[in-house]
């Protein structure tokens, strides 16, 4: 496993980390000991970069986190995210804050989950329309120089934003949606990040668990599965984006390795400061994953992946209508 930099603060963190978030919420039933498992094999597999967020449950997923690295902090890069505001007694409710003083309290919130002295990445989830972003990072920083923090991000942000965050205090990493049916970051973002030194760490590199090749027809998600309202996953859109899985898996087959590892070697290939976090709760997955760190794409093979899946393959956008008004923010 390649241990990378992640930003220029001083940061390091496997090549290829673990999404945590649907060990909890979203994606279905769960099991929080086969969830540890799964953690604890990714640690032995080196993968030890662990993205959660104190959104996720709300709060549970920070929770059992902080059980699975018990013993283990000093193996492990942790980023958590803040800014997404859920009332655990009704979670289908959204707001966004990035005020100073939420900022601070989500922080020591974290801490006290977490169980941890300090967060090695710290990531604002949205951006909080109503506080400007300066206001936002500035109290993030703050937290650095409180030493409650090692390093912040930002997630879903536009180009804008984040030079104006980058110029209030040093952004360490972005964190976007991007995969091989979300090449959106192309258009400005990963190039700002190269030339500014910020790490990009890619979520949902597999699509949702589409790209795997998992997931056969709408039925096959779980009555309680967030992807059922995702526009990508609905209709004709799902046959259609089946089409994109059936030529990657013909690919995948020609190199002898699964949809899952030809589409996390393409994220990487796509520069060493990028850092691809698929998501799993189960162990099964999880080594297949890791088996993506040993499949290497040539300048053919890479061409060939743009012609199979150029920018705007999939069909349907990636949230619903509403949703997609806060992204790039």
């Amino acid at each position: 496993m390649k241990i990378r930099k992640v930003g220029s603060q001083g940061l390091q963190a496997s090549q290829l980390g673990l999404g945590c978030m649907g060990m909890s919420d979203f994606y279905g039933a769960f099991d929080d000991k086969e969830s540890i498992k799964v953690i604890h094999r990714a640690l032995d597999l080196g993968i030890t970069f662990l993205d959660t967020a104190d959104m996720y449950g709300p709060y549970k997923n920070e929770e059992l986190v902080s059980k699975a690295i018990k013993g283990n902090r000093d193996k492990i890069t942790l980023a958590t995210k803040f800014g997404i505001v859920r009332d655990p007694n009704d979670p289908t409710k959204r707001g966004f804050n990035g005020k100073p003083e939420y900022v601070r309290s989500s922080c020591d919130g974290s801490l006290k989950r977490l169980g941890l002295d300090v967060i090695d990445l710290y990531y604002l989830h949205r951006k909080d329309p109503a506080t400007p972003i300066e206001e936002t990072v500035g109290a993030m920083g703050d937290l650095v120089k409180a030493g409650k923090v090692r390093a912040i991000g930002l997630s879903e942000v536009s180009v804008d934003t984040l030079k104006r965050a980058h110029k209030t205090h040093p952004i360490s990493a972005v964190q976007t949606e991007y995969s091989l049916w979300t090449r959106d970051p192309e258009d400005e973002i990963l190039k700002t990040c190269k030339e500014l030194g910020i790490a990009f760490v890619a979520y949902s590199p597999l699509g949702r668990g589409f790209l795997t090749g998992q997931i056969k027809k709408f039925e096959d998600l779980e009555s309680s599965d967030y992807r059922r309202f995702s526009p990508r996953f609905q209709g004709e859109n799902f046959e259609k984006n089946l089409q994109l899985v059936k030529k990657l898996e013909d690919m995948a087959s020609n190199k002898n390795c699964t949809a899952s590892q030809l589409a996390l070697a393409w994220v990487m290939a796509q520069g060493d400061f990028i850092f691809p976090i698929p998501g799993t709760k189960r162990l099964k997955y999880l080594e297949e994953n890791a088996g993506s760190l040993h499949v290497s794409l040539n300048q053919q093979e890479l061409s060939d992946l743009d012609t199979i899946a150029p920018k705007g393959v999939a069909a349907g956008l990636r949230y619903p209508a509403e949703m997609m008004k806060i992204v790039s923010a």
